[in-house]
């Protein structure tokens, strides 16, 4: 299954620099743990925000609801999911 997922991201403005510094480090390889996987497909960043666009490819919503727990960011974010499906005017098989 297909998941478009908006993630916006809102740090405490008083959080310590370093602690903000290691989970987003520990995001990164985490994310792209998942992208070398094939579950998050594409990663967008939002121009002017602290958000990204992404999409994800996992058997369910509970493996997608799993896999966004494990983020070490997920404590700060504002999260939209929409699930996509193939559209029937679509020219591709596949959403490379």
């Amino acid at each position: 299954m297909l998941f478009h997922v908006k993630m916006t991201v809102k740090l405490p403005l008083d959080m310590d620099p370093a602690k903000a510094a290691q989970l987003k480090a520990d995001e990164k390889e985490l994310a792209q743990r998942l992208m070398r996987e094939g579950k998050w497909r594409h990663l967008w960043r939002i121009a002017g925000q602290y958000a990204n666009y992404s999409v994800f490819d996992l058997d369910s919503v509970q493996e997608l609801h799993d896999t966004l727990l494990q983020l070490p960011l997920f404590p700060y974010m504002e999260i939209e999911i929409d699930a996509l499906c193939r559209h029937p005017s679509s020219i591709r098989d596949d959403d490379r």
